[in-house]
C-alpha cells in the first residue's frame, strides 16, 4: 500500500488500473462516488456507462477518459477497497508489536461492519464493501485473468495477503501454507457474508442476527480456523 499526503490522503494504485487516476479530479471522484452507488443498487451486470453518465450528469465519452471499460472501473474499486482495508489494518496495528496480537488484530478488522470512513469523504466504503462482497469474484474469474495478473491488477489483494502472512510467519517459522491461510481468510470473510444473505444453509451465520452479532459471529469463526492450524 501506498499513500499520498500532498493535499489529501489517496492512495498510488496502479496506473494499469485506469487511464487517468479519478482520486484526483472532481468529475473523477464523482465518478467513483457514483459507480459504487450505481453497482451497490444494481448489480454489476446491469450497470452501464451510460446509466453511470446519467447518474453524473455528464457524458459516456467523459468517463471513458479515466476507465477504458466497465470491468476495468471493477478492478479499481476492488483495489481501492483492499488498499483502504490494508490502510485499516496499519492503524489498527500501529502500536502493537507482538505477532499473534497483530495477527488477530487483523482479522478483526477483516470481519467488522465496514462503516463510512470520513477520511476519504467521497468513497461510502459500506456499500463498497457490499460490492466486493457480491461481485469480487467477477475480478479473477475470467478468461483474461493471467493478463490482469501479469498487468498487476491484484497487487492490492496480493499485498494485504503478504502484511498478514508475515505475522503468521513471525509466530511459527515452520508453517508452510501462510499466504493459502490468508487469501482463504479473506475470501471467506466475504464469501460467509454473501452466503448468509442469499445461501443460509451455506453458512453458520444467523441471518435473523443484527449485522454486529453476525459480524461478531464471523470473527469467532476465522479466529478459529487461524488457531485451530497455528496452536
Amino acid at each position: 500500500m501506498s499513500i499520498s499526503t500532498t493535499s489529501s490522503l489517496v492512495f498510488r494504485l496502479n496506473d494499469k488500473l485506469y487511464l487517468r487516476d479519478p482520486q484526483h479530479t472532481e468529475l473523477g471522484r464523482n465518478i467513483i462516488q457514483a459507480s459504487i452507488t450505481l453497482i451497490d443498487e444494481l448489480g454489476f451486470e446491469a450497470f452501464t456507462f451510460r446509466k453511470l453518465a446519467d447518474k453524473i450528469s455528464s457524458t459516456e465519452a467523459s468517463i471513458y477518459r479515466y476507465f477504458e471499460n466497465k470491468h476495468r472501473l471493477l478492478h479499481y474499486l476492488v483495489a481501492w477497497y483492499w488498499n483502504w482495508l490494508e490502510y485499516r489494518i496499519e492503524m489498527a496495528t500501529a502500536n502493537i508489536s507482538e505477532p499473534r496480537t497483530r495477527l488477530f488484530t487483523s482479522i478483526r478488522v477483516i470481519a467488522e461492519e465496514k462503516k463510512f470512513d470520513p477520511v476519504f469523504a467521497f468513497v461510502d466504503e459500506s456499500a463498497l464493501h457490499r460490492i466486493v462482497v457480491n461481485e469480487l469474484d467477477k475480478t479473477f474469474l475470467t478468461k483474461w485473468v493471467d493478463h490482469d495478473n501479469q498487468a498487476g491488477l491484484f497487487g492490492g489483494f496480493k499485498n494485504i495477503c503478504k502484511k498478514i502472512s508475515g505475522y503468521i510467519e513471525a509466530i511459527n517459522p515452520n508453517y508452510p501454507y501462510a499466504h493459502a491461510l490468508v487469501s482463504t481468510v479473506l475470501l471467506a470473510a466475504n464469501q460467509q457474508q454473501f452466503f448468509v444473505q442469499h445461501l443460509p444453509t451455506l453458512s453458520s451465520l444467523n441471518p435473523e442476527e443484527t449485522p454486529a452479532q453476525q459480524h461478531e459471529h464471523l470473527y469467532q469463526f476465522l479466529e478459529g480456523v487461524v488457531l485451530s492450524v497455528l496452536q
